[in-house]
């Protein structure tokens, strides 16, 4: 049996309205149960992402089911030998595989997810009265209680209303899932890794501002502002309107950015529905027959990550530092305007396509990252995640600008747009090259205070063999205070 994950459209009622959703296809047709599933998930706002980790989850254990027909009699057993094989990978020492699956060995971090989005598919299958969990709760032993127990209290010691909370750990620390998979390495307070401020000024001018075409230049320029000069996401800079962007009321030469959530943000201008509702989702509804692109499923989609935002309207400010930054928006943007009003948009978004093929529509995720990696080309970088050399590596530089500056954890937490403090903790770690650099120094202030307190002496052989060789010379030949044959 094949399964692949395919974008499908489901009607539920005799509105017509469709879902856009990820589903399972087999030659059997689209799996009923897992669509019910990814429905239940939509419905509760978990994200795209996430879904389509579990979409991942069920195929791999489908194909396994598949590839292993008539080998098991209880899916306990059968979803051991799974989690076996993610470990393992299922290629023998000879290269071969007579399951055809091929898989390598995954890592535990992926496998742990794995077990987790499983394990809630099927329990929601049982929930449901259509089968049985695989993986199924046992006593804990000693080791995992207290575990558990450390994992409980810290997922609620900071809990606002935990007072109200039922204190009992009994039903959370004594059981534990018969699978739960190798621990993964823990992961680090590491520094976050920014993009070379050094590289920024070549990169700006000559790499994205070196594009052929002076709109493509003017238009990856913002969103490069966006993202260097104010941190904010990649995918929050392309959600901007060209409704957003105003003229500060003490400084006309200096832009106000805002970005809307498109779900529970205020529509523009005070627009209200035929019914009064003032969401920019009913705003896209009505006036561009458009769904919010976080609810989309193809290569329109936009994450929105934040949880806080700015102010009630729903949206997010954009903190320009330097705050010369902001002047300098505004004059690309009063540019960049002429050549997006010259182009007829059935859309709101400020920043679109030139590309002849997609002229006009809304600028994508993908097509940006594109034209980021050859702009980094353009002055003979090459895109490296790994040394800040991509899109997120501008708000990491910006953090790191901000912490360096001495700016308040609190007006940082602010510019950030960070739900809590904790977050900041990988801008305040220092950096690779300033460990390297502080111990450099440490290392020769110890030498410099190390010279001052010993007097400079020096080690020759006959010195070191004065003493200490009476096993090896016990003639005192060629050894000692006096070596009976002379010179060494």
């Amino acid at each position: 049996m094949f399964a692949t994950k395919v974008t499908a459209k489901v009607v539920q009622d005799q509105s017509g309205v469709a879902t856009e959703i990820p589903v399972i296809l087999t030659d059997q047709g689209v799996l009923g149960s897992v669509t019910d599933y990814v429905l239940s998930l939509h419905l509760n706002g978990i994200s795209l992402s996430t879904i389509t980790n579990h979409i991942q989850s069920i195929r791999l254990l489908i194909e396994f089911m598949s590839a292993n027909e008539g080998m098991f009699d209880e899916p306990e057993a059968l979803f051991a030998a799974f989690v076996r094989r993610l470990y393992s990978g299922t290629i023998g020492e000879d290269g071969l595989d007579p399951s055809g699956l091929y898989w390598i060995p995954a890592s535990n971090g992926t496998i742990h997810r794995h077990i987790s989005n499983l394990t809630n598919f099927t329990n929601w299958l049982s929930d449901k009265g259509l089968g049985k969990p695989l993986n199924t709760l046992r006593t804990a032993t000693r080791h995992e209680e207290r575990i558990q127990y450390a994992a409980w209290f810290r997922r609620n010691q900071n809990d606002f209303l935990g007072h109200i909370k039922d204190k009992s750990t009994n039903n959370t620390v004594k059981r534990a899932r018969s699978i739960k998979g190798r621990t993964p390495l823990a992961r680090t307070n590491d520094d976050a890794i920014a993009f070379p401020t050094g590289k920024f000024e070549d990169f700006y001018m000559n790499g994205l501002g070196g594009a052929k075409d002076p709109r493509v230049a003017l238009r990856d320029k913002l969103i490069l502002l966006l993202m260097h000069a104010a941190g904010l996401r990649r995918s929050e800079a392309l959600l901007l309107w060209v409704t957003d962007v105003f003229e500060d009321p003490s400084d006309p030469d200096r832009a106000i950015v805002r970005i809307y959530n498109e779900i529970e943000g205020k529509a523009p201008e005070g627009w209200k529905s035929r019914k009064g509702i003032k969401t920019r989702k009913a705003y896209l509804q009505e006036k561009y027959s458009r769904i919010p692109r976080q609810e989309m499923q193809n290569t329109q989609h936009l994450g929105w990550k934040s949880k806080t935002l700015d102010h009630k309207d729903g949206y997010l400010e954009a903190y320009f530092f330097p705050q010369e930054f902001a002047r300098i928006f505004m004059l690309l943007w009063r540019q960049y305007l002429v050549f997006r009003a010259s182009l007829e948009c059935h859309h709101p978004y400020a920043f679109i396509s030139f590309d002849s093929r997609y002229l006009g529509n809304p600028y994508t995720y993908n097509a940006f990252s594109q034209s980021y990696a050859a702009g980094l080309r353009r002055i003979g970088l090459e895109p490296n995640k790994s040394v800040g050399l991509d899109p997120h590596g501008h708000r990491h530089n910006y953090g790191r600008r901000l912490t360096d500056a001495g700016v308040d954890p609190l007006i940082r937490k602010k510019c950030l747009h960070h739900s809590s403090l904790e977050s900041q903790v990988p801008y305040t770690m220092p950096s690779s090259m300033k460990v390297s650099n502080a111990l450099s120094q440490a290392s020769e202030q110890l030498q410099l205070e190390s010279d001052k307190e010993k007097p400079p002496t020096s080690f020759d052989w006959k010195t070191l063999a004065e003493h200490g060789f009476e096993d090896l010379d016990p003639n005192g030949h060629f050894t000692g205070k006096n070596p009976r044959l002379g010179k060494r």
